[in-house]
């Protein structure tokens, strides 16, 4: 170099990957719906057409996950590993609270490699309550409502803010106040469903397939769900919380 000094070279390394797909997760008084729709992509390549976002944990818990799908996979693998661990030492399920815990543990400690995974937990807690988490990819968790997370979620999140938490809603004269989370689920899944069609509409990332889990507390009726041609998974404690999935194809262009 002109001044004789060897100037240092910055050299730069990044392993994540942004993968597209959207995931969203609705509480209800005694029900959660966990969703995501099934396109994988690299910018606007479509990598596959079916990678599921989805999972089953327990007989109480579904997680969504979203974001790089290596590191996606790669969480939901240690999740479940934790959770059968769990199973076996204790003879009994992991809480659903006792789960979300875990979770932020898990990503916590990786805080300075962190997974670039964006985590929704829903389910049912030992009350009979409907129920969702949301993390952020370091751990930062609270329950709510109604919860949306990828590509699309900022096109999802705001239809979910007026339709859950009835935000910019004014109730009619004399009518009851609107309470969030208290939602029937014959009114609740076709909001999942209008939420991912307008999306795949107006987002390259989204679409090709729906998958949404149904988890229903403790002797509540699921004949609202035959309608929809919903599929049981077989449970691992016949008689307690149930699980459905509901699929639907979206737009594939």
């Amino acid at each position: 170099m002109a001044d004789g000094h060897q100037h240092p070279i910055e050299h730069r390394f990044n392993p994540y990957a942004e993968n597209g797909g959207t995931v969203l997760a609705i509480a209800g008084a005694d029900f959660a719906v966990i969703a995501g729709d099934t396109r994988q992509t690299e910018g606007y390549s479509i990598q596959t057409r079916y990678a599921p976002k989805v999972f089953k944990l327990t007989d109480r818990a579904v997680l969504a996950v979203n974001g790089f799908q290596a590191d996606c996979s790669e969480f939901v693998k240690r999740v479940m590993q934790r959770i059968e661990w769990y199973r076996h030492a204790h003879s009994k399920q992991m809480p659903l609270k006792a789960i979300a815990r875990m979770i932020q543990t898990m990503l916590y400690g990786k805080r300075f490699f962190p997974y670039y995974t964006y985590n929704i937990l829903g389910g049912i807690e030992e009350d009979g309550t409907g129920a969702v988490y949301s993390f952020d990819p370091v751990g930062s968790y609270e329950r709510e409502a109604c919860r949306a997370a990828g590509a699309a979620s900022s096109l999802i999140q705001p239809f979910l803010d007026n339709q859950i938490y009835f935000k910019n809603q004014t109730p009619a004269p004399g009518a009851a106040p609107f309470v969030p989370g208290n939602l029937p689920i014959d009114v609740v899944l076709p909001i999942v469903i209008d939420s991912f069609t307008s999306a795949t509409e107006r987002h390259i990332e989204v679409g090709d397939g729906l998958e949404m889990f149904v988890v229903v507390a403790k002797g509540r009726d699921v004949s609202q769900l035959a309608s929809l041609n919903a599929e049981e998974i077989p449970a691992t404690n016949p008689g307690e919380e149930r699980v459905f999935i509901v699929r639907r194809e979206l737009k594939k262009d």
